[in-house]
């Protein structure tokens, strides 16, 4: 007998655990909340499944995922990424974005991008773009505008600033709303910051000082508590560090 899926909300879980689902009555599935299931879980049939290791985390109503400290990347269409130009094959640049293969960017792909008015893209630069098609059939590919044509923050990155990986957990925790995390950041150093759901973070400060130190605190506060990570932010304010 399988063990109830909401029973396991905030305890790990391993891949291979199997929970059951708690389907409403015949009468009330007409109002009952469509159950989504995040990074890390399958459902099948009437019991969802557990991919990778992990804490199982809940959102209401009905979204669930395993909050882990994954670094291998898997596209996934829709998902924010910052990206880094290796080469350019006519009207097409590959970009590498973390995963198994290179991710391919038109040239059109940008705002206000014509055959007459190409962007400036150069092999070396960083992009900030979404997949728009990314499955395990065919090569994953990027574009730097939203449904409606605008850059809307995404494209080409200017000069400076740094780009380090961290882990994918890391990431959701600064891309949560009111992330305690990021407001922690701001508060020490006011800096540019972009971070990519593949475990890619961009930051950019006054000084190259004060962006080496911020992307130092990112990297060693990932698997400190809220309290040591208050702790350490402290005594860099006070210049103890």
């Amino acid at each position: 007998m399988f063990a109830s899926f909401k029973d396991k909300i905030g305890e790990a879980v391993l891949p291979g655990d199997v929970f059951t689902l708690e389907l409403p009555s015949p009468e009330n599935k007409a109002k009952a909340e469509k159950l989504i299931c995040g990074p890390g879980l399958r459902r099948d049939g009437d019991n969802v499944s557990v991919c990778k290791c992990g804490v199982l985390r809940h959102k209401p109503p009905n979204v669930f995922w395993i909050d882990s400290q994954q670094k291998r990347y898997v596209p996934v269409k829709g998902e924010a990424v910052i990206g880094i130009v290796t080469a350019k094959s006519g009207d097409i640049f590959k970009v590498d974005v973390g995963g198994s293969e290179l991710a391919s960017l038109s040239y059109l792909a940008f705002e206000g991008a014509t055959k007459r008015n190409r962007p400036n893209v150069q092999v070396g630069d960083l992009v900030f773009g979404q997949f728009l098609i990314a499955n395990k059939d065919m090569e994953p590919e990027l574009v730097c505008i939203d449904s409606c044509g605008r850059a809307n923050g995404m494209g080409v990155f200017g000069e400076g600033g740094l780009l380090f990986r961290v882990s994918l957990g890391l990431v959701r925790r600064l891309l949560v709303p009111q992330s305690e995390l990021l407001a922690e950041l701001s508060a020490l150093f006011p800096c540019e910051l972009v971070v990519g759901l593949n475990g890619r973070v961009w930051v950019k400060a006054a000084s190259t000082q004060h962006t080496l130190i911020l992307a130092n605190l990112l990297q060693s506060a990932e698997n400190m508590t809220a309290k040591q990570r208050q702790q350490l932010f402290r005594k860099v304010a006070d210049g103890a560090l």
